[in-house]
C-alpha cells in the first residue's frame, strides 16, 4: 500500500514488514577559524552560507565573501555552487565552482574550514492511534499511517506534494501542516495552476511591476512575496507550463525571485506544498515535466485514498461535516437516518469528499426534521437506485426541471431569501441563479 513515498534522497518507506520513514539530513560543523564548534542542520533543500546576515549559516571570518557559496540538495546529491566569491571555495582541497559533496567532505573558503556530515533518521510508520489530523478524518488503517506520516512532517521544512483524485481534501490537508508547523503564525497562500490563465502565472506567482506588459497599471505582488514567512499551496502543479517550470525551480533552490518586468532580485522565505491529480513521474518520461523540479517538490509524497476506496470514513465524515454546516435553523439537526445514510454508502463519490460535503449542505437545506432522510438527498443521484434497505427516492416520477425548481425554492427558504448564499450551496454563479428565478418566476 503506497501511501508514501519519494526519492532515495531524502525520505522514503522501505518495505520491510512494517513501513519505515526514512530522513536523510545533514549537518554542517565549523572546524576552524573564528567560528569554529558553530553547527547547522540543513533543513531546507538550499543552503546559503557567507558573512551577510540574510544567509543561512553566517560566518565573521572577513577572507569570506558576504554571497560565498550555496548547497543545494538535488537527485545525485547535495551539489555546492561557489557564488563567485573573492577567494575561491575548496573541497578537499580543489578549487572547485561546483562539486557534490560526500559524507565528509571538508569545504574550505578564506580562512573557514567546514564539514559537510550526513545524517540519517528512521521512523516506522504505525497507524495513528487518532482517526483524526487537525480537522482530517479518517479511521481507515491507510488514513490513519497519513496521519502518522504527517505527525512527523508537518513541524520540519520538506517540501511536500499530495497526489489524489479531484476532491479528496488536499488542499485541507496542506492548511492543516502549515498549521502544524513552526510557520503556523505566518500567511498562508493558495495558488491554483488550473484556475489562472497560463499567460499570466507568472504573474500571479512572481508579481510584476507597472507596466511590465500591457495592462500592468500597478505593481501587482506575487503569491510567493505573499506567502513570505509562511507556506504557499501550489495546486494542480501538473498544469503548469513546461516553460515556467525553470522559474519556479529557481525559487524553490536560491529562494529568490524577480518580478515580471522587474530588475532587483526579491528573496523570499517559504515553505512549499503543492497537488496534483495527474501522474508527474509519467510528465517527466514525455518530457513535460521537468525531472529534477519533480525531485525538489516530491521530497515526501502523500498519496490520498478517494472516497470510493474508503465508504467505512462516510459515517465519521457526514458527522463531522453535519458539526461544521449545521448553525442558526440547521442546528435543530441531529445527525442522519440509517436509510439515508445507506444511500450515502451505496454511492461512488466521483467528487469524493468535496461532492459528499456539497450533497450534505444541500441535504440540510430541504431537512424538516431532526434527522437527515433518503428524501432529502435530493442532489445525489444514486438516491434514485434501491439500496440494501429497499429504500427509493421520491425523485423518481418528477421532471428535471421540476426538480430544480423545487431544489432553487427550497434553498431559498432556507438561506431566508439570500441569493448569494443560495447559490453558493447549490453550486452555481449568482448570475446563473437569476436566470433561474426569471425562468421559474419565483418571487
Amino acid at each position: 500500500m503506497g501511501v508514501f513515498e519519494n526519492s532515495e534522497l531524502s525520505t522514503r518507506v522501505v518495505e520491510e514488514g512494517t513501513k519505515t520513514l526514512i530522513f536523510k539530513r545533514s549537518k554542517l560543523v565549523v572546524i576552524e577559524g573564528k567560528d569554529r564548534n558553530k553547527e547547522l542542520e540543513m533543513a531546507q533543500p538550499s543552503l546559503r552560507i557567507g558573512t551577510s546576515e540574510n544567509n543561512d549559516l553566517v560566518l565573521s571570518d572577513d577572507t569570506v565573501s558576504r554571497h560565498h557559496l550555496v548547497i543545494n540538495e538535488q537527485k545525485g546529491g547535495y551539489l555546492l555552487k561557489d557564488l563567485d566569491s573573492t577567494n575561491g571555495t575548496y573541497v578537499e582541497g580543489v578549487r572547485v565552482k561546483e562539486a557534490f559533496l560526500k559524507p565528509g567532505s571538508v569545504i574550505r573558503l578564506g580562512k573557514t574550514a567546514i564539514k559537510f556530515l550526513p545524517q540519517e533518521e528512521r521512523v516506522r510508520i504505525l497507524p495513528s492511534e487518532k482517526p483524526s489530523f487537525g480537522e482530517l478524518y479518517g479511521n481507515t488503517l491507510e488514513m490513519r499511517e497519513i496521519f502518522t506520516i504527517l505527525e512527523k512532517v508537518a513541524p520540519s521544512e520538506v517540501t511536500v506534494i499530495l497526489e489524489g483524485e479531484t476532491g479528496t481534501g488536499k488542499e485541507l490537508m496542506a492548511e492543516t501542516i502549515h498549521k502544524r508547523s513552526n510557520r503556523a503564525q505566518g500567511p498562508f497562500i493558495i495558488f491554483d495552476c488550473s484556475s489562472v490563465a497560463p499567460n499570466l502565472i507568472e504573474s500571479e506567482l512572481f508579481g510584476h511591476e507597472k507596466g511590465a506588459f500591457t495592462g500592468a497599471t500597478a505593481r501587482r505582488i506575487g503569491a510567493f512575496e505573499q506567502a513570505n514567512g509562511g507556506t504557499i499551496f501550489i495546486d494542480e502543479i501538473g498544469e503548469l507550463k513546461i516553460d515556467l517550470q525553470p522559474k519556479l525551480l529557481r525559487v524553490l533552490e536560491q529562494r529568490e525571485l524577480r518580478r515580471v518586468g522587474g530588475e532587483g532580485i526579491i528573496k523570499v522565505n517559504v515553505r512549499v506544498i503543492t497537488a496534483t491529480n495527474r501522474n508527474l513521474e509519467d510528465m517527466v518520461k514525455e518530457k513535460v515535466f521537468r525531472e529534477d523540479l519533480f525531485f525538489r517538490i516530491s521530497v515526501v509524497r502523500i498519496n490520498i485514498p478517494s472516497l470510493s476506496k474508503r465508504k467505512e470514513d462516510i459515517p465519521g465524515l457526514v458527522e463531522s461535516l453535519l458539526n461544521k454546516c449545521s448553525s442558526g435553523k440547521q442546528a435543530r439537526i441531529k445527525g442522519i437516518s440509517p436509510e439515508a445514510l445507506e444511500i450515502l454508502k451505496a454511492h461512488e463519490w466521483p467528487g469524493n469528499i468535496r461532492e459528499l460535503r456539497n450533497v450534505i449542505e444541500r441535504s440540510l437545506t430541504f431537512t424538516e426534521g431532526p434527522y437527515i432522510t433518503p428524501r432529502d438527498l435530493i442532489a445525489l443521484p444514486t438516491a434514485g437506485k434501491k439500496t440494501a434497505t429497499g429504500v427509493l427516492s421520491p425523485l423518481i416520477g418528477h421532471s428535471l426541471e421540476e426538480i430544480e425548481r423545487m431544489a432553487i425554492i427550497q434553498t431559498l427558504k432556507a438561506n431566508d431569501g439570500n441569493k448569494s448564499e443560495t447559490a453558493r450551496v447549490l453550486g452555481i454563479a449568482p448570475s446563473t441563479l437569476y436566470e433561474k428565478i426569471k425562468k421559474y418566476k419565483l418571487s
